[in-house]
C-alpha cells in the first residue's frame, strides 16, 4: 500500500513517519505546555525549541495512566503532526497506529472517530506493542531464536506502566500479559519529591526532572553498597553530582554540571566492592569543600536519589504500591502460559520502552530473576539497539509487508459496520 504513515502514539513520546523508513520522521513530546510568560500553548516540537524556557510551565497531557482522558487535545497534537511535521494528505493515506494493550471499548470508538470521520484516512490498522516489538526483534536475526520459535516475551517498561507480554507467532497472548501501573513518569514525580524535600521546590518542573532523571539516574546492582557510598562526605562519595537549572537569561535548559563526576559510579560495577574504589583512589592534599555550591547558579546536589528512583521498578512497595517487582511480575507472565513455552520465554526476553535506557538496567533484572527461574532454564535478556523506537520499527516493517492492505479496516467498512465490529479484525 502506498503511503502507510505509523503512529506510535505513546503517553510520552509521539513516535510518527512513513512505513517502510529505518527511523521516524519525528520524536516528539505528546503533550501542550504553556509557559508562565506566554499566553500560547506550545505543541508537541515547538516544546523541543533550544530558545524556549519551559520553567514552571503548565503541562496537558492527552494520556493519563495509559488512557486516552482528553481525545479533543490528542486530535489538535495528531493534525499539528500530519499538517506541519509530516505534511501528509490524511485522505489519500493509510494510518497503523499503536494501542496499549486492554484499552477500554469506549476509548477504541472515541479513536477510529478521530481517525475516521475527523481526519478521513482512508485505511486504519490498529496494533499493539509486544506483537510489532516481537516482529522487529524476529527481523533483525532471522536465525536468532526469536525468529526461529517464533516465541518471546516482550518486557515494555514507558511512560504510563510496565507490561510483561508473552508473543506467540506475532499475537500477543493477552490470558499471560502481566502489568505493574509504574512507568517513567511515576519516577519523574517522586525524583520531584525527594528534591523537593532536600533541597529546592521542584514539584512543577516536569521538563528539568524529567532531563535530570534520564542523564543521572542508574540502576544499582548492589542497593546496600551504594547507600554506605552515598552516606560518604565530600569527594568520597562517588555518587554526588550537581545539577544546573536554567536561569532564563544564560540558558534556557537545565545541565550536569560536571559530566565527568555524573559518570564516576560506572567503576563500581567493575570494582568488586567499594573497597577496591578506595583503595584506588588517588590520595589528594588540599581540603576539598564539602558541597562546593556556586552561589551565582541554582543548583542542586544528587546522590542516593539516583539509583534509589530506578529502584522502584524493582521494588514498588518501598512506593506504598500493593504490586509486586518487575522480576515477579515477568516469572507470573511465564507461569501463565502452556509449561511448553516457559524455556522458550526465558531465553527471548526483550527489553523496550525509555525506562531501560537506565544504565545497569538488564544487568540488575538477570540479578533479580537468575534466583526465580528453575535451574535447568537458560536466562537470556536481549535490550533493542534503540528502546524508544522499537515499537516504531516494528510498525514500519508491517507496513511495507505485502499483506498490510489485506489487514487495513477501510473508511467504507467503517461506516458501513461501525467501530466495534471492525476492531474485530485487529485480533486484541
Amino acid at each position: 500500500m502506498s503511503n502507510v504513515v505509523v503512529l506510535d502514539n505513546g503517553g510520552g513520546l509521539i513516535k510518527a513517519g512513513n512505513g517502510g523508513e529505518r527511523d521516524p520522521t519525528c520524536v516528539v513530546p505528546n503533550c501542550t505546555a504553556r509557559p508562565p510568560s506566554s499566553k500560547k500553548w506550545l505543541l508537541a516540537d515547538q516544546l523541543l525549541s533550544p530558545t524556549e524556557d519551559l520553567t514552571s510551565a503548565t503541562l496537558r497531557r492527552p494520556i493519563d495512566r495509559g488512557h486516552l482522558i482528553n481525545p479533543d487535545l490528542q486530535s489538535s497534537i495528531w493534525a499539528h503532526l500530519f499538517t506541519n511535521l509530516l505534511k501528509i494528505h490524511p485522505p489519500s493515506s493509510a494510518l497503523l497506529l499503536t494501542e496499549p494493550l486492554f484499552t477500554l471499548p469506549s476509548i477504541q470508538r472515541s479513536v477510529d472517530e478521530i481517525i475516521f470521520e475527523e481526519f478521513n484516512f482512508k485505511a486504519l490498522f490498529v496494533a499493539d506493542s509486544p506483537s510489532l516489538v516481537h516482529l522487529y526483534e524476529a527481523s533483525r536475526r532471522p536465525y536468532g531464536l526469536v525468529s526461529k520459535a517464533q516465541c518471546s516475551l516482550v518486557v515494555d517498561s514507558g511512560f504510563s506502566f510496565t507490561h510483561a507480554a508473552p508473543v506467540f507467532q506475532n499475537f500477543t497472548l493477552n490470558y499471560g500479559v502481566k502489568r505493574m501501573d509504574l512507568g517513567g513518569k511515576a519516577l519523574t514525580n517522586y525524583l520531584k519529591e525527594l528534591v523537593s524535600y532536600r533541597s529546592v521546590n521542584v514539584m512543577d518542573e516536569s521538563f528539568i526532572i524529567d532531563d535530570v532523571k534520564e542523564k543521572l539516574c542508574f540502576v544499582s546492582l548492589d542497593v546496600q553498597r551504594d547507600l554506605n557510598l552515598a552516606r560518604k562526605p565530600g569527594n568520597d562519595n562517588i555518587l554526588r553530582c550537581t545539577y544546573v537549572l536554567p536561569d532564563g537569561i544564560t540558558y534556557m535548559k537545565g545541565f550536569v554540571k560536571d559530566p565527568n563526576e555524573a559518570n564516576r559510579y560506572q567503576t563500581l560495577n567493575l570494582d568488586h566492592g567499594e573497597t577496591d574504589y578506595m583503595e584506588r583512589q588517588v590520595v589528594n592534599d588540599k581540603p576539598q569543600d564539602k558541597r562546593n555550591i556556586d552561589l551565582t547558579k541554582t543548583e542542586f546536589s544528587l546522590s542516593n536519589e539516583r539509583f534509589l528512583v530506578p529502584e522502584m521498578i524493582f521494588r514498588p512497595a518501598d512506593l506504598g504500591m500493593n504490586q509486586a517487582g518487575l522480576a515477579e511480575c515477568i516469572v507470573r507472565a511465564v507461569n501463565s502460559c502452556n509449561p511448553l513455552l516457559h524455556p522458550v520465554l526465558y531465553e527471548s526476553i526483550t527489553l523496550t520502552g525509555g525506562n531501560t535506557l537506565f544504565p545497569g538496567f538488564a544487568q540488575r533484572l538477570e540479578k533479580e530473576l537468575r534466583p526465580l527461574v528453575p535451574d535447568e532454564y537458560k536466562l537470556k535478556i536481549t535490550t533493542l539497539e534503540d528502546p524508544i523506537l522499537g515499537v516504531w520499527r516494528g510498525g514500519s516493517l508491517l507496513a511495507s509487508s505485502p499483506d498490510f492492505e489485506t489487514m487495513c479496516v477501510t473508511k467504507a467498512e467503517y461506516e458501513e459496520l461501525g467501530s466495534a465490529r471492525c476492531r474485530r479484525r485487529f485480533f486484541h
